[in-house]
């Protein structure tokens, strides 16, 4: 026995993902050599992922997010709203339907996007209060509306 070698066993179903993932690699590289933009990676298209998409949108309107080039924050109370009505569609047609744990982590979203939704509209009422009524639309909303088409204006609040 102690002159025995040891047997070293490979297993095919890994050694056949091993080089599919070789190839893909491979692949990916020279995509990348000439120039090409690598695939994007997106999520499963899932149920999660249409309400964490309409979730980000309202929270876009909630002003959770700045603008980059300005580092001002915009707030849009009609797109916020839009996007939250949006999830109660979802959860009114889809009732019933759910799993309990997508079905608890729709309700939750959207009893805080709609909390979140009451507080900033509190916060613009009092500054609008506060403004006189007189708050001025951004410049790129007052360009684009026309006589035709009035928009309400959208707030901005420095950082």
């Amino acid at each position: 026995m102690a002159n025995e070698t040891p047997n070293i066993h490979v297993d095919s179903d890994w050694k056949a993902q091993a080089e599919a993932e070789r190839e893909r690699l491979q692949k990916l590289d020279a995509a990348h050599a000439k120039g090409q933009p690598a695939a994007a990676a997106f999520p499963p298209a899932d149920l999660r992922s249409l309400v964490g998409l309409l979730a980000t949108q309202a929270l876009g309107g909630l002003g959770a997010y700045g603008d980059p080039k300005t580092n001002r924050v915009m707030v849009d109370l009609d797109q916020a709203q839009f996007a939250i009505d949006l999830l109660a569609v979802l959860e009114a047609k889809t009732k019933g339907n759910l799993s309990t744990e997508e079905a608890a982590e729709l309700t939750a979203i959207l009893a805080e996007l709609r909390s979140r939704f009451v507080q900033i509209s509190k916060l613009v009422a009092a500054q609008h209060a506060e403004a006189g009524g007189r708050i001025a639309p951004t410049p790129s909303a007052a360009a684009e509306a026309s006589p035709a088409s009035p928009t309400k204006p959208k707030l901005i609040i420095p950082s």
